[in-house]
């Protein structure tokens, strides 16, 4: 997550993570969902979520 806002301070607020249940790994930029651990089976790698999260921004 350290690399997420070394990338993009200007972008990102704050980063919060919320406990839940079954596992889930989550990633949400503004509400909308950009990678889920549920739905794909694995964890992103880095550099794949650094990606995904500079789309949703525009950056």
């Amino acid at each position: 997550m350290e690399l997420l806002l070394d990338r993009f301070e200007e972008y990102i607020g704050e980063i919060a993570l919320k406990p839940s249940d079954g596992g889930r790994f989550e990633v949400t930029v503004d509400g909308e969902l950009v990678f889920s651990k549920h739905a794909t089976g694995r964890f992103p790698e880095e550099e794949e979520l650094i990606r995904l999260v500079g789309e949703r921004l525009g950056a």
